[in-house]
């Protein structure tokens, strides 16, 4: 075990910074430079005609984000220099295609974007790339309007979150002039972007659609069969599962009110406050959490940037936790955990201890996210205590994968008795600040993600073989790369309907999970 360093950090302790200076893109016919604005402004090319005479077709970039270098907690990272990542995209677009002329932009979210089109109206702009570089900021919504061709573009580990919302909400809406790339791979945004020549060429929006779809599925590995790994599971009977699951409690930790909730697939909720998680926090024997520490430290890989203060106050956490589930008879839990950090009511993430509980066969879920912690308890109990993996995932046609990505992450994924995987503690990556989980888990795995819906008795699945682990320092810490089996076109649609938490078990759960289905009247959605 390595301790990189111990350096304290405060920063996280302020909220979020969020009006900060954004900067425009100068455009021309060789190199774009940065420039500080407050409000959009349009640069034209100093070359308005083709190689051939003719003018040009004149596209804007949209980069939808909070601002060039990344000053708050958000993906891809607070600090984030976004600039050379735009240069490399412009450069690689003006030298592809010189007879196109690109105009890039910055725009935070709606306003920008109405100003953005109302300026657009003077400018003959013939179609749109927007690049959504930050989760949620709503800029392609107020573009789509315009009926113009517009190319949708995930800043992978960054922007990922909202691209598969908001892709999923055009295909649901059946948006006619809205074509989009879900790629690594910057030769596959050249041919998405190669389609906008069939609006040049007289052909309309909604051909440049099926022009963007035809290349993405034309991009994308063809699917491979894999020799899995045997993985035996003891299974529950439906039955029996659902008598545990009435017998099993979550406690939710939302804000500082308390209250009893409606069952959540018939597993009992109940909301507790901050204070109540704080005060055992804070009571928690520091002779039993330095021990907790020791053993963190003799069985990390490495503990990179998290300084022995922030072990301690974790393992605090941890045996804070446990004493909640305890107190209240219960065997999960789920926590606000960003809102109460900055908001000043707890006072260490409790990651390290979700990753506990998961190891020992309880619950520790992430974001007060109530369907996703009652998919872990469901599934759990299911199959003896597997653990569920909850994530944000990514989804990158170049490599045919859907990348599961979270901060959490057990490393007994096989259940409290199975074999151990290696892992890492690190930072909280979107702040850099507390203590989280790198995961490097097993590969070669059959898999099953989950999702349920209490309102529509639904349960969302889909299956993939797990295949790798990305390293990539954006983003939540622990990144499983998965090729999912079926049709991963299909699996851009569901997002706006079930937001995006997936919950994923290591094992082939599709004929439990129908059991349970069929048990409690529920109805499976496949996703893929």
């Amino acid at each position: 075990m390595k301790n990189k360093s111990s350096n304290s950090r405060n920063s996280h302790q302020q909220k979020a910074v969020r009006n900060v200076t954004r900067r425009c893109f100068l455009s021309s016919c060789s190199a774009c430079a940065a420039c500080m604005a407050f409000a959009p402004v349009t640069f034209l090319s100093s070359c308005g005609r083709s190689s051939k005479g003719a003018p040009k077709m004149r596209i804007r970039i949209l980069y939808s984000l909070h601002g060039p270098i990344q000053t708050q907690p958000d993906w891809p990272n607070v600090g984030f220099d976004f600039n050379p990542v735009m240069e490399k995209i412009n450069t690689a677009l003006i030298n592809h295609f010189p007879d196109f002329e690109f105009i890039p932009t910055l725009a935070t979210g709606p306003e920008d974007a109405e100003k953005i089109v109302q300026k657009d109206t003077l400018e003959n702009i013939g179609g749109y790339l927007v690049y959504q570089m930050n989760c949620w900021n709503q800029v392609v919504q107020t573009i789509a309007k315009t009926e113009k061709p517009v190319l949708y573009a995930d800043f992978q580990f960054a922007g990922s979150g909202g691209f598969l919302v908001y892709t999923a909400t055009f295909l649901s809406n059946n948006a006619a002039n809205v074509g989009f790339v879900a790629s690594s791979r910057m030769e596959d945004l050249l041919a998405a972007v190669e389609c906008f020549n069939i609006v040049k060429n007289g052909g309309s929006a909604a051909d440049f659609v099926k022009a963007t779809e035809k290349a993405r599925i034309a991009s994308t590995p063809s699917a491979k069969k894999y020799s899995v790994n045997p993985n035996d599971i003891k299974i529950l009977s439906s039955g029996e599962c659902v008598r545990q699951l009435g017998n099993s409690r979550i406690i939710a930790v939302r804000d500082q009110t308390a209250s009893i909730a409606d069952p959540v697939m018939g597993i009992p909720v109940e909301y507790i406050p901050f204070a109540e998680v704080n005060d055992a926090w804070s009571k928690a024997d520091k002779e039993e959490s330095a021990g907790i520490v020791g053993m963190w430290q003799k069985s990390a890989l490495e503990i990179v940037d998290v300084s022995y203060e922030t072990l301690l106050t974790s393992a605090a956490m941890y045996l804070g936790m446990k004493k909640v589930l305890k107190n209240h008879g219960a065997n999960a839990i789920t926590m606000n955990c960003l809102g109460g950090f900055y908001g000043g009511h707890i006072h260490a993430y409790p990651c390290l201890g979700f990753h506990e509980l998961c190891n020992e066969g309880l619950v520790g879920a992430c974001e007060c996210d109530i369907n996703s912690t009652a998919t872990m308890v469901a599934f759990s109990t299911m199959t003896g205590g597997r653990p569920g993996f909850i994530s944000d995932p990514v989804i990158d046609t170049s490599k045919r994968q859907i990348i599961y990505a979270h901060c959490v992450a057990p490393n007994r994924i096989f259940g409290p008795e199975g074999k151990t995987n290696p892992f890492r503690i690190m930072t909280h990556s979107e702040d850099r600040a507390g203590a989280s989980v790198q995961s490097i888990l097993p590969v070669n795995f059959m898999t099953t993600t989950l999702e349920i819906n209490n309102d529509r008795k639904e349960i969302l699945m889909h299956q993939a073989v797990s295949l790798d682990n990305d390293p990539d320092d954006r983003a939540c810490r622990t990144k499983l790369c998965a090729e999912p089996v079926g049709d991963i076109e299909k699996l851009f649609t569901m997002w706006d309907k079930w937001g995006w938490h997936r919950v994923t078990f290591y094992g082939d759960l599709k004929d439990p999970v129908y059991a349970l289905a069929d048990e409690t009247g529920w109805k499976v959605i496949e996703e893929a």
